[in-house]
């Protein structure tokens, strides 16, 4: 199928798509005749397992070793398990932050009048060094 096919079919845009295939993911046979990409049932599998293991936060590296490990059936989970883990911890860490933030700038927003006058304790924070 085309790459419009597989891009539908693996809920991806055309682009990432065709960079998925440039950096070596997925390997899309080259039609001899027409010169264009052909992506088979099995290479939109990969393509779907991606667009998850994405949406999961997952890197690009990281991307190629859960691909391999999937295409590996002498695979141990254990290893998937480390790799996921490894994920969750850095995801718990980008949530503390967030919610460090997020208190921060409620406590700024919460004491700023927000009314006719200059002072503002939210600029001031923000100017400082």
């Amino acid at each position: 199928m085309n790459i419009g096919k597989a891009a539908k079919l693996s809920n991806l845009t055309i682009k990432a798509v065709r960079y998925y295939a440039n950096i070596g993911l997925v390997k899309p046979q080259q039609n001899i005749f027409s010169g264009y990409r052909e992506y088979t049932n099995e290479e939109v599998a990969k393509l779907r397992f991606i667009g998850k293991a994405r949406r999961f936060d997952f890197s690009i590296d990281e991307c190629k070793e859960l691909l391999s490990l999937y295409e590996d059936k002498n695979r141990s989970s254990k290893e998937v398990k480390k790799i996921t883990l490894e994920k969750l911890s850095q995801i718990d860490s980008k949530l503390r932050d967030l919610n460090d933030l997020r208190s921060e700038l409620s406590f700024l927003a919460n004491n700023c009048h927000g009314d006719d006058r200059p002072n503002c304790p939210i600029l001031e924070e923000l100017s400082k060094n």
